[in-house]
């Protein structure tokens, strides 16, 4: 891994783990309670992909994400109420996250073999499987299956699927970056442009 991508990834892990110990806030948690939504934030789908690839989970290798979570879940503890009123930053700063597990987790599923549709599936599930860990444990419905969430699965489909399929022509880390950066803007730009995904009207 790159160092930019290092840094970014960094910074994943760093944000989903301050929105799961903020979600253990609102749920009235214990710090105990604040660290395991932190941690199933930051690592659920890497830990969900590397299952599924029968790979060694990288989150088990890997000791300073583990510091990581400790220090978002230590920043909550003290300091949610300044956190909480800096959540545009912590949004977009979960967008990076976003954009850079589902374009590393496309492409170790691609190294792996897979076919594009499998490793989009594998790279999406990468990205989002540890905020609807985090939401189920937490007792609501994910956030990433509720109408009024801004795009989030569908910017990142989106960049999986280019991903998969600029990584057919284009070696070398490129291609992760585009699509990461793909994923990102769309991603921010639903946050500002308040789009959602298509649901039914109510009572049609």
């Amino acid at each position: 891994m790159t160092t930019a991508l290092t840094a970014l990834t960094a910074i994943g892990i760093l944000a989903f783990a301050l929105s799961g110990a903020l979600m253990a806030v609102r749920k009235q948690m214990d710090v105990v309670g604040m660290f395991v939504l932190g941690s199933l934030t930051a690592v659920g789908g890497g830990l969900a992909r590397d299952l599924l690839l029968d790979l060694p989970p990288a989150a088990l290798r890997t000791s300073w994400w583990w510091l990581l979570i400790v220090a978002a879940t230590t920043i909550v503890f003290f300091f949610h109420g300044a956190v909480q009123r800096l959540r545009r930053a912590v949004l977009v700063c979960d967008a990076v996250g976003l954009g850079v597990f589902c374009a590393t987790s496309t492409t170790i599923a691609l190294e792996k073999g897979l076919g594009p549709l499998e490793s989009v599936l594998i790279g999406v599930m990468g990205g989002v499987a540890g905020g609807v860990l985090r939401d189920v444990l937490a007792g609501e419905i994910p956030s990433v299956l509720r109408r009024d969430t801004k795009l989030y699965v569908v910017p990142a489909v989106l960049g999986c699927a280019l991903l998969a399929a600029v990584a057919e022509i284009v070696d070398g880390v490129w291609p992760v970056v585009l699509a990461a950066a793909a994923i990102v803007v769309v991603r921010i730009l639903a946050l500002w442009r308040g789009w959602t995904a298509p649901a039914p009207r109510p009572g049609a």
